[in-house]
């Protein structure tokens, strides 16, 4: 009778096991692709000031690039940068899933200041060779130029 009960109890909990696998959670939809154009897409851009005057002094230039999908590529002038970015009317942008590897740099903070810009950014401007980005706020985050 003990084995019988054993063996009952191993079966009930195999089911349970089964059954919360299949009902676990439902695979995230496919990544939806975008196709972006404009002058912001497939240029890269270098970090020429933060807010209005601040030149940072990092260990490699900080840029970045987003190509027609929306990747977004670059570097944090230490680590290397990637995410998504997504471009709407009135010159509106956005940064999502910024991600940077993680290389010890004694200019960390300078460079977790690049980042945060791209995470703020909500609007842009570019004049000639020139972008700006602008924070909700419409304060001046920061501008990088064009790379030849």
């Amino acid at each position: 009778m003990k084995t019988t009960v054993v063996v009952r109890l191993g079966l009930v909990m195999a089911a349970a096991a089964l059954l919360a696998a299949c009902g676990g959670r439902p695979e995230a939809p496919p990544e939806r692709e975008v196709s972006l154009s404009g002058p912001v897409v497939e240029q890269r851009w270098n970090l020429l000031l933060v807010g209005t005057d601040e030149r940072l002094s990092l260990p490699e230039p900080a840029w970045f690039r987003i190509d027609e999908n929306g990747r977004v590529s670059g570097s944090d002038g230490c680590n290397q940068l990637m995410g998504r970015a997504n471009l709407g009317e009135n010159q509106r942008i956005e940064f999502s899933q910024l991600a940077t590897t993680r290389r010890a740099c004694p200019q960390g903070e300078d460079a977790a200041r690049v980042k945060g810009m791209l995470e703020t950014a909500y609007r842009y401007l570019i004049d000639h060779d020139r972008l700006v980005f602008f924070g909700p706020d419409q304060r001046v985050l920061g501008g990088w130029r064009k790379a030849n």
